[in-house]
C-alpha cells in the first residue's frame, strides 16, 4: 500500500549482547561420541570454520568459491550435530540461501539463516499517510487522508532477537553473524541445536527427529504458526532444492522424500494454542482474527471499512498485493483504529503468520480506487518498497501464495496479473488522482517466484513470432538502475527486479516512455511507474528490431531490450481489443461505472470520467475480462442504505500501462491472438 517515497524507519533500541556464556566447542569434542553421519564428520575435520576465518581459504581480494556456502553448511551441521538437510531446509525457508550483502530483512533478519537483531528491526509510518491517495477512492464521500504516528516498539519478541542469542552460543561477534554468511550459518546451527536440547531431544542424525526444534526456530509464539513453518521446512527437505544465490553460490539440498517428521514433538515445545476461529484462511497456514473496527466516531463519519454482502451482491474479482512500510505491531495498531483505513489480511515476514481484519464479504479501504475496493481483497505484506535488500522471507511468500490460492478458488478469481494485482497496478479513478496513486509492492517483489508458488508459472504459450508477449525477465540477473531509495536522484543498491524499463526507441540512450497522466518527465525513480512493465504482465507486440521488442503501452510504441540469450519476455497468446472500425481512438477509464440511467432515484449517479489516456486506432491491448458497469453505494454507517447499482454498459479490463484500465465494450473489437 505504501507510497515508499522515503525510508522512514526508526531504529529500535536494544540492550547490548551479553558476554558469550558458552565458548564454541571444538570439532574434536563435537565428533567424540556424536551420532553425526560420516560425511558430516569428514567435512568437519577437513574444512575450516569459514565464519571464524572468512579469508583464510582464498587469496586476499579474490571472490569466494562458488561452493563456499555449501561447505559452510556441511561444517556447521557437523560442528553442532544438526542434520545438514534440516539446516539447509530452514535456511531455504528463511532466505532461499541468499545473504543480501549483509543487509537486514524487513524484520531485522540477517544472512542465510535470517538471524534477527532487534537493533535493526525498524518501524515507520504507513504508506496510507503518504502521498495524495485517498484509500477509499469514492467520489461520493469526502477524501480520507489519515495520519499514522510512527510506531516504535520497546518490548521486543524473541523472534526479533535471535542473533544476540546465536552470538552467546557460538562465541562469534554480532558483526560476524551479520556480515559473514558462513558465520551466520554457524549461528543458525547453534540455535537449532540449542532448541533441540531445550526440548530434551537427542542431537540425532535423523532429520525426522528435529520437527520440534524447527518449529521453535520459527520464533512463533503459537503452535499453529510454528507447525505451519515446520511443515514448510519439511516440504522443502522432501522435495529438495537447488539454486545459485545472490552472491553466486551454488547450493544443493538433495531430495529426501522418505523423511516423515515426528510432529508429536510440538506438544512439548511450550507454545500457546492458537485459534483460527472467525478467520477465512486455508488449513495450510496459521491465521488469527484481529478485527478492524466498524464504528461511528462523530459527525456522521465512521470507519474503517464498509459492510457488504459479497459475493452475493457483487463478485470478488481481484486480490491486491501491498507492502506495509511498517513493522508488524505498528501496522496491527493502525488497522484497529476506526479513524484509519483497512485491508483484509496482514502477513508477517519472519514466519508467514497471517492476521485477518476484514471479512471477504465486506469492503476494505485499501486500494485508492472505490471500484477496485468493492471487488477486491487486500493483502498487506510486512515490507518496504524502497529498500531493495529489506527482503521478504520465503516463509511469507509461501504463506501468501497459499492464502491467494485459497481465495482465488473460493471466489473464482483467475490467477493472472490482471486479477492478482499489485497496488501499483490499480488505476487512478480520475485525472486528478493519478499522480497520488501508490506504487507498492515495487520493483523488488518477485512476481515470477510468487506465481510459481501459486502453481501458475509464466511460460511461453505461443510460437516465437507471436503477436503477444508475457514479461518475464530473470529476476536475479535483471538489475535495472533505480534511484531515490534513500535520497532523491541517488542510485539504489543494485538488486534483482521483476520490472523492465521502456524506451521511446530501440536504444538505451533514447528517452524513457512518458505517462501523460502523471504530467512529469519520466525518471529512473523507484516510485516512477511511467516507463516500466512488470513480470507476468502481457502486451501486444508493436514492432521488433534486433534484440529489441516494442509493445503498445499507454497509447505509444514502447521498446524494451529483449535479447534472445537472456529474454525479458516470452511469447504469449490471448484476447486483445482494438478500437472498432470507424473510430480514430477510444477513451480509457480508471473504473467501470454504470451509465447514469442505471441509478435509482435514491442513489446519486456517479460520473463516468475518462482518464487523460486514449487507445488509438491500430493499437491492441490484452484483455483481462469483460465486466459490467457497477457501483457500490455505501456512504452511511447504517448498511440498510447500501446498494449495488449495475448498468447495461459493459467494459473490458485491459493491461494499458503499468496499471490496468477499462474501455467500454461498445467502443472496441475483441479478437484472439496466437
Amino acid at each position: 500500500m505504501i507510497d515508499g517515497s522515503s525510508d522512514r524507519r526508526v531504529p529500535l533500541t536494544h540492550a547490548r549482547p551479553r558476554t558469550p556464556r558458552h565458548a564454541r566447542p571444538s570439532q574434536e569434542a563435537v565428533l567424540r561420541g556424536s551420532p553425526v553421519v560420516p560425511a558430516l564428520a569428514t567435512a568437519a575435520l577437513l574444512l575450516p570454520l569459514l565464519g571464524a576465518a572468512p579469508s583464510a581459504a582464498r587469496p586476499s581480494g579474490a571472490p569466494p568459491g562458488p561452493d563456499r556456502l555449501q561447505r559452510a553448511f556441511a561444517t556447521a551441521a557437523a560442528e553442532y550435530q544438526v542434520p545438514q538437510s534440516v539446516l539447509l531446509g530452514v535456511s531455504y525457508l528463511q532466505s532461499r540461501w541468499d545473504a543480501h550483502r549483509g543487509a537486514p530483512s524487513v524484520s531485522g533478519g540477517y544472512g542465510p539463516l535470517h538471524l534477527t537483531d532487534a537493533r535493526t528491526a525498524l518501524a515507520g509510518a504507513s504508506h496510507h499517510s503518504e502521498g495524495a491517495e485517498d484509500p477509499r477512492g469514492d467520489d461520493a464521500r469526502a477524501p480520507l487522508h489519515p495520519t499514522a504516528p510512527v510506531q516504535v516498539p520497546t518490548d521486543l519478541p524473541a523472534r526479533l532477537t535471535t542473533l544476540p542469542k546465536a552470538a552467546e552460543l557460538t562465541g562469534l561477534s554480532p558483526a560476524e553473524l551479520r556480515e559473514d554468511p558462513a558465520a551466520n550459518v554457524s549461528g543458525g546451527a547453534a540455535l537449532l541445536a540449542a532448541a533441540q536440547r531445550e526440548l530434551g531431544e537427542p542431537l540425532s542424525a535423523d532429520p525426522a527427529d528435529w520437527y520440534g526444534a524447527v518449529a521453535r526456530f520459527s520464533g512463533a509464539g503459537d503452535s499453529a504458526t510454528a507447525a505451519a513453518y515446520a511443515n514448510d521446512v519439511y516440504e522443502v527437505i522432501r522435495a529438495g532444492e537447488r539454486r545459485t544465490t545472490d552472491a553466486g553460490q551454488r547450493v544443493v539440498l538433495a531430495a529426501r522424500p522418505d523423511v516423515t517428521p515426528d510432529v508429536s514433538q510440538l506438544a512439548g515445545a511450550g507454545l500457546r494454542a492458537a485459534s483460527a476461529a472467525g478467520t477465512e484462511c486455508p488449513r495450510t497456514v496459521s491465521c488469527e482474527w484481529i478485527p478492524a473496527p466498524y464504528e461511528e466516531f462523530g459527525d456522521g463519519d465512521y470507519g474503517n471499512h464498509d459492510l457488504g454482502n459479497r459475493p452475493a451482491s457483487q463478485r470478488v474479482r481481484y486480490i491486491v498485493v501491498h507492502d506495509t512500510e511498517g513493522a508488524w505491531n505498528g501496522v496491527l495498531n493502525m488497522v484497529q483504529d476506526p479513524t484509519y483505513v483497512s485491508w483484509n489480511y496482514t502477513l508477517r515476514s519472519t514466519d508467514g503468520h497471517i492476521a485477518q481484519h476484514v471479512k471477504a464479504k465486506d469492503v476494505a479501504w485499501h486500494a485508492g480506487n472505490w471500484y477496485v475496493n468493492a471487488k477486491s481483497i487486500g493483502l498487506e505484506h510486512e515490507g518496504f518498497l524502497a529498500d531493495p535488500d529489506a527482503w521478504y522471507t520465503e516463509a511469507m511468500y509461501r504463506s501468501s501464495a497459499r492464502l491467494v490460492k485459497y481465495l482465488a478458488k473460493k471466489y473464482d478469481i483467475p490467477l493472472d496479473r490482471q486479477h492478482i494485482l499489485g497496488h501499483g497496478n490499480v488505476p487512478g479513478t480520475t485525472t486528478a488522482t493519478i499522480p497520488g496513486m501508490h506504487t507498492d509492492p515495487g520493483p523488488y517483489w518477485d512476481w515470477g517466484h510468487y506465481f510459481r508458488l501459486l502453481g501458475r508459472p509464466f511460460t511461453p504459450t505461443a510460437g516465437k513470432k507471436s503477436t503477444l508477449v508475457t514479461i518475464r525477465p530473470d529476476y536475479a540477473t535483471n538489475r535495472p538502475e533505480y534511484t531515490g531509495c534513500e535520497t532523491k536522484g541517488v542510485p539504489c543498491a543494485a538488486h534483482g527486479s521483476s520490472e523492465v524499463r521502456l524506451y521511446s526507441d530501440h536504444d538505451v540512450n533514447a528517452p524513457l516512455i512518458k505517462d501523460v497522466g502523471l504530467g512529469t518527465t519520466p525518471t529512473t525513480g523507484v516510485n516512477d511507474l511511467s516507463s516500466r512493465v512488470s513480470t507476468g504482465q502481457q502486451y501486444a507486440v508493436a514492432d521488433r528490431w534486433g534484440d529489441w521488442t516494442a509493445i503498445w503501452y499507454l497509447g505509444q510504441k514502447a521498446w524494451f531490450h529483449n535479447p534472445r540469450k537472456n529474454p525479458a519476455a516470452v511469447p504469449a497468446s490471448g484476447r486483445v481489443i482494438t478500437p472498432r472500425e470507424g473510430l480514430e481512438s477510444v477513451p480509457v477509464y480508471g473504473r467501470a461505472y454504470p451509465e447514469k440511467a442505471a441509478y435509482p432515484a435514491d442513489v446519486p449517479a456517479q460520473a463516468v470520467s475518462p482518464l487523460p489516456y486514449r487507445l488509438p486506432k491500430g493499437q491492441k491491448y490484452v484483455v483481462g475480462e469483460k465486466v459490467p458497469g457497477e457501483y457500490y453505494y455505501a456512504v452511511t454507517f447504517d448498511a440498510a442504505s447500501h446498494r449495488v447499482v449495475t448498468g447495461e454498459d459493459m467494459y473490458y479490463e485491459i493491461q494499458y500501462g503499468h496499471r490496468v484500465g477499462y474501455v467500454r465494450a461498445a467502443d472496441v473489437t475483441l479478437t484472439t491472438e496466437r
